[in-house]
């Protein structure tokens, strides 16, 4: 843990089951873990599936949290989180119950074996940039940007639609 209090950005979705109680209930077991303190959610938005596996469309939102856990703790708690609500991983870029991306950790830029913050490609995704800068517009990406900037430029925004 570390030992101030930082603002992080994850990003959340579903496309099996009933999408709106696996994100509902995902944003209530990352409050509940010790150390992760949810702040805000954005609305949530029907998504088409991105990536070459055909799937039904997804449930998308993005949180913003307080939190004292380093981005690798914050990382596998979202981990262990989709892990209890059920999430299988077989198919890469795959239909999932729960995904929870990692996608801001304060101003931080973090790369590690499988971690890279802020996440790498969340400019070009529009499913990422909506509900993100819906919250958190000033949020600083990678490149530079912030959330609110990408968003103006980004393409793919067909298709989404606030739930």
């Amino acid at each position: 843990m570390t030992k101030e209090k930082i603002v992080a950005a994850l990003g959340l979705g579903s496309n099996l089951g009933d999408t709106k109680a696996n994100i509902d209930g995902a944003v209530v077991a990352l409050n509940a873990v010790d150390g992760i303190s949810v702040l805000q959610k954005s609305s949530d938005y029907r998504t088409p599936p991105w990536g070459p596996v055909p799937q039904d469309d997804y449930r998308n939102c993005c949180i913003t949290v307080e939190t004292v856990l380093s981005p690798r703790a914050l990382l596998n708690a979202g981990l262990d989180v989709e892990k209890q609500l059920g999430r299988v991983r077989d198919v890469r870029w795959g239909p999932r119950t729960i995904d929870i991306d990692l996608l801001i950790y304060d101003h931080a830029s973090v790369e590690e074996e499988g971690l890279q913050v802020p996440h790498p490609r969340m400019g070009e995704r529009a499913f990422v940039l909506i509900p993100l800068a819906e919250i958190w517009p000033e949020a600083p990406l990678l490149d530079g940007r912030t959330a609110a900037e990408a968003l103006e430029t980004c393409g793919e925004k067909e298709g989404i639609y606030k739930l």
